[in-house]
Parts: C-alpha cells; sequence; structure tokens
C-alpha cells in the first residue's frame, strides 16, 4: 500500500516538476528590459530566444544520461544548470556585472537545456510509474507546464509588481527548490509491480479526479490572475494557487483510508467474495479481453499484423527503436515535419508577445496576455487526455486527434492580420496557445507509442531538435520584418502587420504540407 501511495505522491511532484520549470514562457515579461539593457536590435534579440530553443538540441543528452545514472542526478544537474544560466543574467539586468553578448547567447542556450532536461526527467517518472495508464498521466503532467508563465506571473506580482528582473531570480531559485522536495519520494520510488484490475480501475478514478482539479486550477488562474494588479491582491491569490497545487497531495491519504476500510471494515461485515459476483463478472470479461489482445500483439509473420507497414516503417506500434533505427523510419520523419509545422509555431509566437504586445500599443496589458496564452496552451495540453476518456465507439487514432490541433492555428494568424485590434490578439493568442499545447502534450505519448516507451527519453528528445529550427526560421524572418520597417515613418500597428504576414504566410504554406503528413503518419497504409 505504500508503494501504491508513493506513486501517486510522485505523480503531484511531477505535476509540480512541470509548472515550475516551463520558464520559457516568461521571456516576454523581462525580453524589453533584457534588450534595453545589452542596447541590442529586435534581430538579436530574437537570437536569444531562439538560443534557449536551440538548447533543446541537446536535450538527446538527458535522455542518454537516464541509461546510466539516477534520476535523481540528472534532475539536480538541471536545477544547477538553471541556476547558473538565469542568476547569471539576472546579474546583468541588475548591471552588477558586464558579459558580451555572445556570453548571454551562451546563457540562454544553457537555459534551454535545463527545460528539456527537467521535462524528460518528468517524463520518465510518469512513464516508470504508470504504465496501463501511460497516455493519461503524461497528458496530465504536460499540462501544468502551461501554467508555468501564469504562475511566475503570479509569483512576480506578489513580490514586486514593478520589477521585471525577479523573474530571472524566480527562474533561478524556483526549479532548484521543488528539485529539493522531490529528491526523497524519487529515492523512495517503488519497484514495478503487476496491477490488478481493481487497481487499474481505481486509477482511472483518481486520474479523472486529478483532470478535473486541473481544470479548476487553470480557469482559478485564467479568471482571476487579471485581478492581481496590486501586491496584496496577488498575494492573496497565490495563496489560493498554492492550495490547489497541494490539494492532490490528499490522495495517499485517501488511498490508505481505502485499504484500511477493506481490511478491517469488510470483515467486522463478513462480507465475503460471492458478493461482488457481479465485479468479479465484469473482471473476467476484461481479463479475456487483455488476454485476447496479447494473443493477437504475439501472432507470427502470417498474423494481423505482418503487413501493416513496409520497409523502414513500423512493424508494430509500440516496438522499442533505438536511435539508428528510428532516423531510418520514414514515419519518424513524417512525424518529424508534422511536429515542425504544429507545435514550434506556437512556442515562436510565445517568445515574440511582449514585442507584439509593444507594437500593437498593448504593452501595459503583457501580464494578462502571457497568462491567457499560458492558461490556453494549459488547456490545450490537458485535452490532449480527451481521447483516452471518450467511449469506444467514438475511435480515432492519436495521430488523427493531432492533425486536427493544428487547424486553430493558421486561422488565428490570419485573424490578426485581418484585425491587429487587442480583441483579435487575444483571440489569437488563446487559439495559438491551444493548438500548440494540445500538439505538444500529445506528441509525447504518440512517440510512445510509435517507437516504444523505454527509449523516449532519447527518442522525443530527437523529436524535439526540431524546435530551435523553426524558431530560428520563423523567428528571424519576423524580426527582419520588425527591424527594417523600425526606422521608417510607418507606425507601430503597421509593422506587426508586416510581420504577421509573414509569418501566417509562412504557416499557412506549411499548413497543408502538414496536413498530409499527418494524415500520413495516420493511415498505416500510406
Amino acid at each position: 500500500m505504500e508503494a501504491e501511495s508513493m506513486k501517486w505522491v510522485i505523480m503531484v511532484g511531477a505535476t509540480w516538476l512541470q509548472a515550475l520549470t516551463g520558464t520559457n514562457f516568461d521571456f516576454s515579461s523581462y525580453s524589453s528590459t533584457l534588450k534595453s539593457v545589452l542596447g541590442i536590435s529586435q534581430l538579436q534579440l530574437n537570437y536569444l530566444s531562439t538560443a534557449s530553443d536551440l538548447g533543446k538540441a541537446f536535450g538527446w543528452c538527458s535522455g542518454l544520461c537516464l541509461m546510466y545514472f539516477p534520476l535523481c542526478s540528472v534532475m539536480f544537474f538541471s536545477a544547477f544548470i538553471g541556476f547558473f544560466a538565469y542568476g547569471l543574467q539576472f546579474l546583468v539586468i541588475q548591471q552588477f556585472i558586464s558579459l558580451p553578448y555572445f556570453m548571454v547567447f551562451f546563457l540562454c542556450l544553457l537555459a534551454g537545456c535545463s527545460i528539456c532536461w527537467f521535462n524528460t526527467v518528468s517524463y520518465m517518472l510518469c512513464i516508470r510509474n504508470f504504465t496501463t495508464n501511460r497516455p493519461i498521466a503524461l497528458s496530465l503532467t504536460v499540462s501544468f507546464n502551461g501554467l508555468s508563465a501564469a504562475l511566475y506571473t503570479l509569483i512576480a506580482n506578489a513580490i514586486n509588481h514593478d520589477s521585471a528582473t525577479v523573474y530571472l531570480s524566480l527562474n533561478a531559485l524556483l526549479p532548484l527548490f521543488i528539485s529539493s522536495l522531490l529528491l526523497i519520494p524519487i529515492l523512495r520510488q517503488p519497484p514495478l509491480q503487476n496491477i490488478s484490475i481493481d487497481a487499474i480501475r481505481w486509477d482511472y478514478f483518481i486520474f479523472i479526479v486529478l483532470n478535473v482539479l486541473a481544470v479548476v486550477t487553470g480557469l482559478y488562474l485564467l479568471l482571476l490572475n487579471s485581478l492581481s494588479s496590486t501586491t496584496s491582491a496577488a498575494r492573496i491569490l497565490l495563496a489560493g494557487a498554492i492550495v490547489l497545487l497541494i490539494l492532490p497531495l490528499c490522495l495517499p491519504g485517501i488511498l490508505y483510508a481505502r485499504e484500511w476500510a477493506r481490511q478491517n471494515v469488510y470483515k467486522i461485515l463478513h462480507i465475503d467474495g460471492s458478493s461482488f459476483s457481479a465485479l468479479e463478472t465484469d473482471d473476467l470479461d476484461l481479463q479475456k479481453e487483455l488476454n485476447g489482445i496479447k494473443h493477437c500483439s504475439g501472432r507470427d509473420k502470417n498474423g494481423f499484423f505482418s503487413k501493416v507497414t513496409e520497409k523502414d516503417r513500423l512493424t508494430i506500434l509500440g516496438e522499442e527503436h533505438s536511435v539508428w533505427l528510428l532516423v531510418r523510419r520514414w514515419d519518424f520523419w513524417l512525424y518529424y515535419v508534422a511536429y515542425f509545422c504544429g507545435g514550434t509555431i506556437g512556442l515562436v509566437y510565445s517568445n515574440n508577445l511582449g514585442q507584439i504586445a509593444e507594437s500593437l500599443g498593448f504593452y501595459s496589458q503583457l501580464s494578462s496576455i502571457i497568462t491567457l496564452y499560458s492558461s490556453c496552451s494549459f488547456f490545450g495540453r490537458l485535452l490532449a487526455a480527451a481521447p483516452d476518456f471518450l467511449p469506444d465507439k467514438v475511435s480515432l487514432a492519436r495521430t488523427g486527434w493531432f492533425a486536427l490541433a493544428l487547424v486553430p492555428t493558421p486561422i488565428a494568424f490570419f485573424l490578426l492580420v485581418a484585425s491587429p485590434s487587442e480583441a483579435a490578439l487575444r483571440a489569437g493568442t488563446a487559439m495559438i496557445g491551444l493548438s500548440s499545447g494540445f500538439v505538444i502534450s500529445t506528441a509525447v505519448s504518440i512517440t510512445s507509442e510509435l517507437f516504444g516507451a523505454n527509449n523516449v527519453g532519447v527518442n522525443h528528445n530527437i523529436l524535439i531538435t526540431n524546435i530551435p529550427i523553426g524558431s530560428l526560421l520563423f523567428g528571424l524572418l519576423a524580426a527582419v520584418v520588425y527591424d527594417n520597417n523600425a526606422p521608417s515613418n510607418v507606425t507601430e500597428e503597421s509593422l506587426l502587420r508586416e510581420s504577421t504576414v509573414c509569418m501566417a504566410m509562412l504557416r499557412a504554406r506549411k499548413f497543408n504540407i502538414c496536413d498530409h503528413l499527418a494524415s500520413a503518419i495516420t493511415d498505416p497504409t500510406f
């Protein structure tokens, strides 16, 4: 029973880890101050945001390290990298030290690497502890990464509402703090055990409760964060957010009470096994279905799965792929381009939110706009678990949901082109957040299902190497348009329109390719 409770403590800890390590989402909050202190152009500032994404190109190293080192050591290494990178940036903005531009670029790269390593640690905690409900566990934990900007904004407002540098100090300290809290649960991580059918059903119920609490937390931050305009109000709201984050820790106590009732109350009432014949029948039916699935998966080459794929394509879902085998699969490269055209564009948009809001004249609303993006990204990530809760009659492959999630992003960009007003900015930001959040979250489960769960730490980080490529391509084009027009007499509104048109045209062209590629992934006979 202790092992069962510890599993849920680790689950809650993984959500905290994701919620407090998405430090790249608040770059827009201090990017303008960093630009002013360094005396750099918009193009150079965009290089810095790209550097943070470039750190993800080295995320595969974290999966490799997990093969040879304990998980807690990888987690603390990530925390110390982030502490060093953000700590020095804080000193630069405070003008305690002076560093050349290329050193600040390197610090941003280290910060991005730290975030990616934290994500890998969180993924592996879910995969190792939840073998039967892995997609639900991954979607739930990844969703909290979308709340990082809202949480950091609330904490920063509670400390000092007028200081942008407080974000850098929080980025340096909070991941290290949460890593220290998780040390004991990870060291006491229970070994893998055979799970009974009753335990599977109970886990499923708990995940429903956790998802409901997650929705409440997201709505709380989305609807009430705008009220944190004063320090006292922000502190009250922060206290409520902390309560919502701690509330899931009641689950271990509920599990202990349930087990105690089963072992004591049932004995007192002398309830024997015959009273639960209906449940046993259901369990037997479910066991037969599982045995049938297992029997099908074990067929020989003349069986059902013999002609699912052709050369250099998947032979069976969940087959473990080494790096060498992964890069030889056409399926992987189709998936790679689809992700490039989906989740990456949302990250580029979030990195440039500060400049977009400033160009439109809504810089005073930047905190609420970042919170809106963060919250919508959270709900998008949380929705990635919806297919696992739908009835069996609604049957669509996870890659099919992935393709559908790509639709709102080009619509949002064209909306910004048509009407660069505050309402359009907020509506477009919400749509991009929902779309990219769903894609980013469901991609972790897709990688696990298509290419194996044991190597997901390496394989998924190879997938997201397209993030720095997309960040460089889309972000630089937008920044070039911004800088080239800045000295002229055109209005700031038209600058944003031209930058947005550039991104929208690129996104529209990529989207048609992406739609076909995602459909190809969904159809194994393509």
